[in-house]
């Protein structure tokens, strides 16, 4: 826009005194100067509309859709963790673009506590206009310069030098250290440049130049760095804002909402590079046409028209061209416009921010006017403070309206009705310009009232922060590295599962021989499994892990008719005295005095007698593995075996009994209780057994005993996880090394825990949740840790237990001569059931170490009780001579 030609006048000259010569008297000047004025107001409406299309923008572009308005550019930096403040070392920094024509570079050094820090040292250089605008190796050349003239003047001792990247412009980071410039911003116009990795034509130039070993680990922008280097207050900074020569921001987002990285845990740190912005609908209403003129006049006419209303490049420019406009319509300077003031860039930000000043503005309007060749006024000082005032408090209300949005996100992102966050802030706009930031924070708290806003001015984002992205990365992957070396131990491979299948197929033959194993491998004189003729009514109890229930249970054809009485069990009963074929010994927390080497029917009968409450029969003793395999055998014939994972572990099947040494016979099946909790008790599982495990077999009221059910069951899964978060907390992995007296408790640390931290649908969020009741106090890294090693330990579970399930699979195949075997597994216990992955984990394992077999699983339907009634309907309906043999001297008491 030719401003010079609205009125006919040339540079100097001035326009007549008088009104009626073209001149507008006081009242039209009062209502023109307003006119013009006006133009910069925004109303709450119009801020809301923008905040509303920014925030469509912001979403469309995280799923890596096309608006059909341009989108602002939601680019990932690969900053996955914020700050510790246990960061240390010594960084070198180079800052190219935060602070428009110049480049700074810095020597930092982190200590790893606030009391002791050391201020960084720093030089800066400025950058010829030749350099901005010419060949992109000579930017980066000069860049190289600079760093050697810098390390020339400060001479370190460390000659493999580590250097963080703050680079200004917007970019397409596909990694820590690797970036590619989309455009060129804030002057910049270097040829070359644009669709390059500038971290790479940043190495370049230092190997030419071939002074000193430096090495680029990260490239990281000015507002990333603003929000890295915010000082910890009241909680981690998770969004970062720049208003500087441009205006950016950045935030934490949730990574399973960014498309670009195909991430579904943890966080990521995203640039919203919102200066692109531009909704002509929602923008629209507040452009004005000086800033049409602005854009024109600019070196990317139709860019970056956002960052043009609220960039200290740009509010200068507006500033003068308001002031020009005023004067040629004989409102400002009695009409007189100076050829400095007609001077494209003549009216920098530093004067805005002086003019604006409300204690020394007034005096200082003189000054700076003057030398532009003015002779202003009073009402002429006054009526420029005026403009500045307009054009800043627009650009406050529109970065209020862009923040307000990226509050919004991350509001919606956490699924928070309210949002407390705390936004560092950078840039001589926000620190020179109070009434800036008050505005700013005044708005933010009227478009986001759901959201509590803690502004901290950021410590030399560029600097510090810059270095701190840098320290973050190092101590991620020292940490890494520290959890993959405490984890690798319980992190099977195949092969180690075969060995545990062939280990428990020894044990299995040699118990079933009655050979010294640590598989009992017992008969239960179960014969059969149902065939669906069964009929009659039938009395059971269950006495399980926690409770004891009682069942009346009625067979009919075709459906099975439960009803119960649930009753707990005190701990003062489960380990009292133990007036309950022969217990062999106790399990899942029972201790019961006075019960092993016990026959548990004959304590029962007693018991029944000395209560003289009623006649009854005890028919059948079922524990609770073999009562699952009845209760799915019900209704699935293939099925013949039975497993149980919940508080402990055990698993039956049905054996040919001429493998059974101890029971007579030579035709038939007899169903085998493994009692494969024991397993390894004799050693076999030494080579797979952890410092972890051992740690929870000696706090156990069985050390020693039942280490196949200590890896697998739900009883210990939560201990062996606390015993390893202690270990990586005593290490400063976890919790920033800080013990809590909380996560020392034995047992507090639930198996739940596990299944609910490893749930799909719970949000990080939310897993944060389950540990913080806990009373840990914990960064999104340490929930990330947390379910990385619940995962491990599970999966071992899971693995494990496949193993011994193959093995039994594996051997009623080769019983039969069969090359291929299909076979049902029926299944009960809670880990199992509500473990989110436990139950396919298992799947898959018995699907590798047994191709041959066929194995479905059957979750079962109270199988213990219900089982325990089928038993004892199988043997009403088996030969008085099997009933002889053994089944009548056990009963309807399911053992769990």
């Amino acid at each position: 826009m030719d401003v010079t030609g609205l009125s006919g006048l040339q540079p100097g000259e001035r326009a007549s005194s008088c009104p009626q010569e073209g001149m507008p008297g006081p009242s039209d000047s009062l209502d023109l100067v307003q006119e013009c004025l006006q133009q910069f107001t925004v109303t709450r409406t119009q801020l809301q509309q923008i905040q509303a299309s920014l925030l469509c923008s912001m979403e469309q572009a995280l799923k890596g859709q096309d608006g059909p308005a341009p989108s602002v550019r939601m680019l990932p930096t690969y900053v996955g963790s914020t700050p510790h403040g246990t960061e240390q070392g010594d960084f070198l920094v180079l800052e190219l673009g935060a602070t428009g024509a110049s480049l700074r570079v810095l020597w930092v050094t982190l200590t790893g506590t606030q009391e002791h820090r050391v201020e960084p040292r720093s030089q800066e250089f400025e950058i010829p206009q030749e350099v901005m605008l010419g060949p992109g190796q000579q930017l980066f050349d000069f860049a190289a310069r600079c760093l050697s003239e810098f390390l020339d003047a400060h001479p370190v001792k460390n000659q493999d030098l580590k250097l963080g990247f703050n680079f200004s412009f917007p970019c397409h980071q596909t990694g820590l250290d690797k970036s590619t410039l989309i455009s060129w911003t804030k002057g910049f116009r270097c040829s070359d440049v644009e669709g390059q990795d500038v971290v790479q034509l940043l190495r370049d130039a230092i190997q030419r130049q071939g002074t000193y070993n430096i090495d680029v680990l990260a490239i990281v922008n000015d507002t990333v760095g603003t929000m890295m280097g915010c000082e910890l207050g009241a909680g981690p900074c998770e969004v970062g804002l720049i208003v500087d020569t441009g205006t950016n921001a950045c935030y934490m987002e949730e990574a399973r909402h960014v498309a670009a990285l195909d991430e579904d845990r943890g966080r990521t740190c995203v640039s919203v590079e919102w200066g692109s912005f531009c909704d002509e609908q929602a923008l629209g209403p507040a452009l004005t046409t000086f800033d049409r003129a602005l854009d024109l006049e600019s070196l990317s006419p139709g860019a970056q028209r956002f960052e043009k209303m609220i960039g200290g490049l740009y509010l200068g420019e507006l500033v003068r061209l308001v002031l020009v406009h005023l004067a040629q319509h004989g409102l400002l300077f009695g009409g007189y416009t100076s050829p400095a003031l007609l001077s494209p860039g003549s009216i920098l930000l530093e004067h805005v921010a002086e003019l604006e000043d409300p204690t020394t503005g007034t005096a200082r309007a003189h000054t700076i006017l003057q030398d532009l060749g003015l002779s202003p006024q009073a009402s002429d000082a006054q009526l420029v403070q005026r403009v500045c005032a307009a054009v800043c408090a627009r650009a406050a209300q529109l970065c209020a309206a862009a923040l307000a949005a990226v509050l919004s996100r991350l509001q919606h992102g956490r699924e928070q009705r309210a949002l407390r966050v705390v936004v560092a802030t950078g840039g001589r706009v926000l620190e020179r310009q109070p009434r800036f930031q008050r505005t700013l924070k005044e708005t933010v708290a009227l478009l986001a009232p759901e959201c509590d806003v803690s502004f901290i001015p950021s410590v030399d984002g560029g600097g510090r922060g810059v270095a701190m992205v840098t320290a973050v990365a190092a101590r991620l992957a020292a940490h890494r590295h520290i959890l993959e070396e405490t984890l690798a131990p319980l992190q099977l491979t195949l092969e180690q599962l075969a060995v545990v299948q062939a280990q428990m197929r020894e044990a299995m033959v040699r118990g079933l021989r009655g050979e010294a194993s640590s598989l009992r491998m017992l008969p239960t004189y179960v014969r059969s499994t149902p065939d669906g003729t069964e009929r009659g009514d039938f009395l059971a109890l269950d006495l399980g892990g926690t409770n004891f229930r009682v069942l009346l249970v009625r067979v009919a054809e075709g459906s099975v008719q439960i009803i119960n009485q649930v009753y707990s069990i005190p701990e003062c009963v489960a380990q009292g005295s133990g007036q309950q074929g022969i217990l062999l010994n106790w399990t899942k927390g029972f201790k019961a005095s006075g019960c092993e080497g016990q026959d548990v029917v004959h304590l029962l009968r007693e018991a029944i007698r000395r209560r003289q409450a009623m006649e009854l029969n005890v028919v059948a003793i079922v524990n609770d593995t073999v009562g699952t395999m009845m209760s799915c055998g019900y209704d699935d014939p293939r099925c013949e075996m039975g497993l149980i994972v919940g508080t402990g572990t055990n698993a039956c099947y049905m054996e040919e009994l001429q493998n059974v040494a101890s029971v007579p016979g030579d035709s038939g099946l007899m169903c085998i209780n493994m009692e494969w909790g024991a397993f390894g008790d004799h050693g076999s599982l030494g080579t797979l057994s952890t410092c972890f495990d051992a740690r929870v077999d000696q706090a156990s009221i069985n050390p020693g005993k039942q280490r196949f059910e200590k890896m697998i069951s739900g009883m210990y899964l939560g201990e062996i996880v606390r015993h390893i978060l202690l270990h990586l907390t005593s290490l400063g992995v976890l919790f920033r090394g800080r013990e809590s007296r909380c996560l020392q408790t034995r047992g507090i640390f639930k198996t739940k825990f596990l299944s609910e931290i490893e749930s799909d649908s719970l949000a990080l969020r939310q897993v944060r949740a389950i540990l913080e009741d806990l009373g840990l106090t914990l960064t999104s890294d340490d929930a990330l840790m947390v379910l990385e090693v619940c995962q491990v330990v599970s999966r071992r579970a899971a693995q494990l237990c496949g193993a011994g399930v193959a093995a039994v699979v594996e051997k009623i195949r080769e019983n039969r001569g069969l090359q291929e075997l299909t076979v049902s597994v029926g299944v009960d216990g809670t880990l199992y059931k509500l473990h989110p992955h436990f139950s396919r984990l298992v799947s898959a394992t018995v699907q590798k170490l047994a191709p041959h077999c066929t194995v479905t699983f059957l979750q079962s339907e109270d199988g213990s009780g219900k089982g325990a009634a089928l038993v004892t309907a199988v043997a009403c309906r088996l030969t008085p001579m099997a009933v002889s043999e053994g089944i009548s001297k056990s009963g309807g008491l399911s053992l769990a």
